[in-house]
């Protein structure tokens, strides 16, 4: 029943989307102009107003840059790429894994089996089992491995590298051949998916031997760094990939068809077609403003067709790239709330005359959208704004191009909104793009400064100050839409909140560990990509619940008694667990947004509290344990932000108990506690990436080993 009311839930939400998205078609079409509007441009579907324009020489006609762009995009699209087999990888990384797991066996087994040294071992004879074990899982791990380097380990570029969104079929060049035949990208295994598989079959074989010994190696297995040996040797062949389009492209023609000198090219009167317009555009000739009467329903098409494009572009767009916003009703309608609200404004300009365009603060849309989102929104979502603003405009070539380059420099001069003074600097910079965007059309249109009209530098000047009002706009949105800003971020985490002032006061040695949670989270976001305001005040109040019963947790006891000496193991597994709910309990009473709220119940996930459970286990053997006892109520992380605090705050707790500090058991204690964390799948619903993962351990292990060598030089 619950997933039937899950799946009317989600067609309700499409439904909704959708007529948002009808609701606003609507509404810009009502808003662009009723005429059409001529200007000294000429433009597809008007009259040209000069006279018989001739050829005085003879040219070609090029394609238009959109159809030979179509043409690229197809090409490259459906074009394999190379990729080049690294065939001296493997024979080093499988030495080096024999001779490891050899070390790593015989230590171990030397611990678990209390044996006196390495040479007892192997020459005592007693010990022969043992050594059978080893030979065989060393020699099937290795055996695996190589499988898997002569399968091939892929490292994926990005899009960046390749100028496609998705890689379909690539070549393999092994000794600088090309395979016959094309391979599916699909089918050449990742360095995780690799090591997914190795883990998988070691488990397998693990299940499958009845040796009398092997169950006492579950610990070995479960610390074996398979990862650390499987290193990509697939790799992109750019340079290669580059000459087979460069070649393919050439084949491409750029034109299609000669216009010969004393031809007409288009007389007066006549409606600009396309091809007429791609013979004007390749004859390169200036153009004069344009007028005429064009049939009222086709008006009205022409319109409903471009406000369709552009909606069903930002529909596409937000599909492909930013599937939570389309997710999420609040998000997507105030996307389309800005969008009408800037062109009503624009309208609102249009019927008022002696008003100059220039006043219209259009660089206020980019500004909030990338307040609330990330750049690629806020100029994505500007763009087409503009575009279909520039109806509006005299000159649209003019007003399009020097409002996305203000929208451009808005959006980049946002970089730290939690400092107020940027929204001063984003006015500026916005002004500043305008008078020399401006400055520079002006010049090369007219060739002199004689008809540049000075009073426009007035009218950018009131832009920017109407920019200033975005500030306004900004807290307005947050509390009607429920988002976020960094300036917001910023406030919560002061720790003079309220909130904070009492953790500080009833759980000093908990709140100390937040700070440091808040350090390594916010280090490993800003390497891997994140929020990283987010995550750090996500950090501060992740274990606010510990406050209610402070003493019960083990940094706030300072070497007193043990709260728990007295009390049934579930009773205290419970009081910890607890500090969860307790915490959204807080979260509630003091308002704090949701999204800081989320780091609060998923910094433990699923997980089990671990203590508590080993020790019970231990207590009863033979007796069936129900895991729900000690396991936290979840949900599990939700996003990259909240998985690295989840991470950072087990690695973080733990290495307080460390006995040594030096780079291997801090190393030893990060891989551990993340390694078991990704084997409950702790991560399976955020957004987080093996190679993120791996960036994040790295990032933890440089950092705790500052940390630590900071406390030895400068101790209590």
């Amino acid at each position: 029943m619950n997933k039937v009311f899950t799946k009317v839930g989600n067609y309700l939400k499409h439904v909704l989307t959708i007529i948002l998205f009808v609701a606003s078609l609507v509404v810009i079409v009502y808003l662009l102009p009723r005429e059409r509007k001529f200007d000294l441009e000429y433009s597809i579907g008007s009259p040209w107003k000069y006279e018989n324009l001739v050829a005085n020489f003879n040219f070609s006609v090029y394609k238009p840059e959109a159809e030979l762009q179509a043409e690229r995009d197809s090409l490259i699209n459906n074009l394999p790429l190379y990729f080049y087999f690294n065939g001296d990888i493997f024979e080093k990384n499988l030495k080096s894994f024999k001779e490891n797991f050899d070390k790593q066996w015989v230590v171990y087994s030397l611990r678990e089996f209390k044996i006196d040294d390495e040479k007892t071992y192997y020459e005592s004879g007693r010990y022969v089992s043992l050594i059978n074990l080893q030979n065989k899982y060393r020699d099937f791990i290795s055996s695996t491995l190589e499988q898997a380097y002569v399968t091939g380990i892929v490292r994926e570029p990005t899009a960046s590298e390749t100028g496609i969104q998705k890689i379909k079929k690539v070549k393999i060049l092994r000794n600088n051949i090309a395979e016959a035949e094309e391979t599916s990208f699909n089918s050449i295994p990742t360095a995780k998916s690799a090591y997914l598989t190795i883990g998988g079959l070691i488990l397998d074989k693990i299940e499958e031997d009845n040796s009398r010994n092997i169950q006492r190696y579950s610990a070995f297995f479960s610390e074996l760094d398979i990862d650390k040996y499987l290193v990509e040797n697939v790799i992109y062949n750019a340079e290669k990939t580059d000459l087979e389009r460069i070649e393919s492209e050439k084949k491409i023609s750029l034109t299609k068809g000669k216009i010969q000198e004393g031809e007409l090219i288009i007389a007066k009167g006549v409606i600009v077609t396309h091809e007429t317009f791609q013979i004007l555009e390749s004859y390169k000739r200036d153009y004069s403003e344009q007028f005429g009467q064009v049939n009222s329903f086709l008006a009205w098409a022409g319109r409903i067709i471009l406000v369709l494009i552009a909606l069903s572009v930002i529909y596409l767009f937000m599909f492909n790239f930013r599937r939570e916003i389309l997710n999420s009703i609040v998000k997507t309608s105030f996307i389309l709330f800005m969008m009408v609200a800037m062109l009503l404004l624009a309208r609102t300009a249009y019927n008022i005359e002696n008003i100059s365009y220039y006043i219209v603060p259009f660089a206020i849309l980019p500004i909030i959208i990338r307040t609330f989102y990330d750049e690629r929104v806020a100029l994505f979502i500007h763009v087409i704004t503009i575009l279909l603003a520039g109806f509006f405009a005299d000159s649209r070539f003019e007003f399009v191009f020097i409002n996305i380059f203000a929208g451009m420099v808005a959006i980049f001069s946002l970089t730290n909104l939690y400092h107020r003074s940027r929204f001063f600097l984003a006015a500026l910079f916005v002004v500043m793009a305008y008078s020399f965007t401006y400055f520079g059309l002006s010049i090369i249109q007219d060739g002199s400064f004689t008809f540049i009209s000075w009073l426009n530098f007035r009218d950018f000047a009131l832009n920017g100050v109407l920019i200033l009002i975005s500030f306004l706009l900004i807290y307005l949105f947050e509390k009607i839409f429920g988002f976020l800003s960094d300036t917001t971020l910023m406030e919560l985490s002061d720790t003079n909140q309220p909130l904070l002032r009492k953790l500080a006061e009833n759980a000093p040695a908990t709140f100390q560990h937040s700070l440091q949670v808040a350090n390594l989270a916010e280090e490993a976001i800003r390497h891997i990509g994140g929020n990283p305001m987010l995550v750090r005040t996500g950090a501060l109040y992740h274990d606010i619940g510990k406050m209610v019963d402070a003493s019960y947790f083990t940094e706030n006891q300072a070497g007193g008694p043990n709260p728990h000496a007295n009390k049934d193991l579930k009773e205290s597994a419970r009081i910890i667990i607890d500090h969860v709910i307790k915490g959204m309990e807080l979260a509630k009473k003091y308002n704090l947004p949701e999204p800081i709220a989320n780091f609060i119940v998923t910094h433990h996930g699923t997980s089990t509290a671990k203590y508590f459970y080993r020790t019970y286990q231990n207590e009863n053997p033979g007796k069936i344990i129900n895991a729900q006892d000690f396991q936290y109520p979840g949900p599990k992380p939700m996003t990259k932000e909240n998985a690295v605090l989840m991470m950072a705050d087990s690695v973080e707790a733990a290495s307080r108990s460390l006995e040594k500090y030096s780079l291997e058991t801090i190393s030893e204690l990060v891989e551990r506690i993340i390694n078991s964390q990704i084997d409950e799948g702790q991560f399976e619903e955020a957004d987080i990436t093996f190679r993120d993962i791996k960036r994040v351990k790295e990032i933890f292990k440089a950092r705790l080993n500052t940390i630590y060598h900071a406390r030895i030089a400068y101790p209590k």
